[in-house]
């Protein structure tokens, strides 16, 4: 097996183990399914990239009766200009660990989805590379020369 067979597994491999776990959450967040409330706006959190600035809020996320209260959550596709400290907006909580979404879903299933996509796909070539490997020659397996 060689090194390049054995890199394109692990790569393919590591995209799964990255993607499939987010492929459920991030489809009910395609769909706005879950949890209605209104999302309040504390802190606007940005990184600077070379050329580009990416900014989203934060902050807390109660459901429309009451029961769901969460803190220190981003309102997934916020930036600079959609909020400020203390506004409000609709928004759904799916369940993420780390954010909610906007009443009208989120495109981000889309990449989700191409990583695992990806994923399968190296590990596809890994395994075809395996397989199409020719069986070495019955005097090469015993070590005589030809």
């Amino acid at each position: 097996m060689s090194a390049f067979t054995v890199a394109l597994a692990g790569l393919g491999l590591l995209l799964l183990f990255w993607s499939v776990p987010e492929l459920g959450p991030t489809i009910k967040a395609a769909r706005a399914d879950g949890v209605s409330g209104v999302f309040t706006a504390g802190e606007l959190r940005c990184v600077q990239h070379p050329g580009h600035e990416s900014c989203v809020w934060a902050g807390d996320f109660a459901s429309a009766d009451g029961r769901v209260l969460r803190h220190d959550v981003e309102l997934y596709g916020s930036d600079r200009g959609t909020l400020a400290a203390g506004r409000t907006a609709q928004a759904v909580d799916t369940g993420r660990a780390s954010r909610v979404y906007g009443p009208d879903g989120s495109g981000e299933w889309l990449f989700t989805s191409l990583l695992a996509l990806a994923g399968a796909a190296l590990l596809a070539v890994a395994a075809r590379r395996l397989w199409r490997r020719p069986a070495p020659k019955p005097s090469q397996a015993a070590g005589l020369a030809p």
